[in-house]
């Protein structure tokens, strides 16, 4: 009997165990408070403790990995950072009178704010008098927001423009003769070396113009030769061996100098060729040295009227824009030859020569002698940039690339020490001379 009512209390027992666990599992499941079963945990997601309000708290929460900050472009941060004025003197290489510093190239750096200086052969005196000028020009650019193009032509030959001091170098064509490539690199490292040694960072060579005309007056022993498989090799040589030597290679002069019978310096020269004419010869260096990285291109002032029949190469859209950007793809910097030239003074007028010379593609306007001139190219252009004219896109698009090539070579200006003959690289010159014989 006892063991009966024992069973059948532990049989009750049982069912109401059984009846309290469906109510509750009902109530959990459909009542308006109910709160969703916790998921299994898992290796791969482990639960998070939940707050009073269901969700979770900060404080028991993982806090999220902090993204660092993308680094600031410096050519972008460099161009913030600009006046309206500043940039519109970036755009300009100037020439400069004497051989020591005045009032006048103070102001045209510190009031026009001119990105680059050239130099000509009546600007250097000795050795030590051209340093001094040099280092004179960097101070007085100290309050301007980057550092100078100081720019020479500096080819060798009859074009020459530094102190006797160092042993002369011959004409290209002497070097072309040779056919031997790594001579001409040796002649770009030694022509970068001297220019360092002077406290220059640009230079206006190596011509790859196919001297392909015999009557040509302004190319001739500057080109290295009239064959332009000649001329690629040589002259793509030597603009690497001064930008392995820390120097601004400006190749020119595009489209192409070479069968010109006019000198450009005097008048303006007419050549009757078309763009497959072009790319059958004179472009042929030139795009080479593009594919090879060239980091500026000077335009010729010559008439090319099948092409642009209403304006020279150094005015035209069609062979700036159209022609050397986007048919070769060349984006860097584009440069013209001296707007006070007789091509462009004669015939168009400097400022408005310059200004459509900017309008139609070029970065940096060179204007090489007067400053008057510089100042009146000056204010022509900020005008034109002020009542927008010029779009700010337009001149942020040249300013990009003027920043980045100055900061690409870490152009400084620091001053320079006055180099002893000692430090001057004519022993390596003498060597190598003799190895073009």
């Amino acid at each position: 009997m006892k063991n009966a009512i024992s069973k059948r209390g532990v049989l009750l027992g049982i069912c109401c165990l059984l009846a309290i666990l469906v109510v509750g599992c009902s109530r959990g499941s459909d009542g308006p408070n109910a709160s969703p079963a916790p998921s299994a945990p898992t290796e791969q997601q482990p639960p998070a403790a939940s707050s009073p309000s269901g969700s979770a708290s900060p404080s028991d929460s993982a806090s999220p990995e902090t993204t660092p900050p993308a680094e600031e472009d410096p050519v972008e941060l460099r161009l913030e950072q600009m006046t309206l004025e500043e940039k519109i003197g970036q755009v300009i290489v100037a020439g400069i009178d004497g051989t020591k510093i005045d009032e006048k190239m103070k102001k045209l750096i510190v009031d026009q704010h001119v990105g680059g200086l050239i130099w000509y052969k009546d600007n250097f005196s000795d050795l030590s008098g051209s340093i001094q000028l040099v280092n004179a020009l960097k101070q007085a650019n100290s309050g301007n927001p980057l550092p100078l193009f100081m720019s020479v032509d500096q080819e060798g030959g009859k074009v020459s423009r530094l102190p006797k001091d160092f042993t002369a170098m011959p004409d290209a064509v002497k070097v072309g003769r040779t056919g031997k490539p790594e001579l001409a690199r040796e002649m770009g490292a030694l022509l970068s070396d001297e220019l360092r040694l002077m406290g220059f960072n640009m230079n206006f060579a190596p011509v790859l113009d196919v001297n392909s005309n015999p009557a040509n007056p302004v190319i001739g022993s500057r080109a290295f030769g009239s064959d332009a498989d000649l001329v690629v090799s040589m002259g793509v040589a030597v603009m690497q061996g001064l930008q392995q030597g820390g120097t601004v290679a400006v190749v020119k002069h595009f489209p192409g100098h070479g069968d010109t019978s006019v000198d450009s310096h005097l008048e303006l020269p007419s050549v009757h060729k078309t763009t497959a004419d072009l790319e059958k010869l004179e472009w042929i260096p030139f795009q080479a040295a593009i594919q090879e990285g060239a980091d500026a291109v000077m335009i010729a002032h010559i008439l090319f009227p099948s092409i642009d029949p209403d304006s020279p190469s150094s005015l035209s859209k069609t062979v700036i824009t159209d022609l050397l950007r986007d048919r070769l793809g060349y984006n860097g910097v584009v440069i013209t030859d001296d707007m006070t030239m007789g091509a462009i003074a004669r015939n168009y007028g400097i400022e408005d020569a310059s200004l459509q010379s900017f309008l139609a593609g070029s970065d940096l306007i060179l204007v090489a002698h007067g400053y008057d001139t510089a100042r009146k190219v000056y204010d022509k252009l900020l005008s034109a940039a002020k009542s927008g004219e010029i779009p700010e896109s337009r001149l942020d698009e040249s300013l990009r690339r003027i920043i980045a090539l100055k900061l690409k070579y870490k152009l400084s200006d620091e001053s320079i020490p006055i180099p002893s003959a000692n430090d001057l690289p004519n022993d390596e010159i003498s060597q190598w001379l003799k190895r073009l014989q």
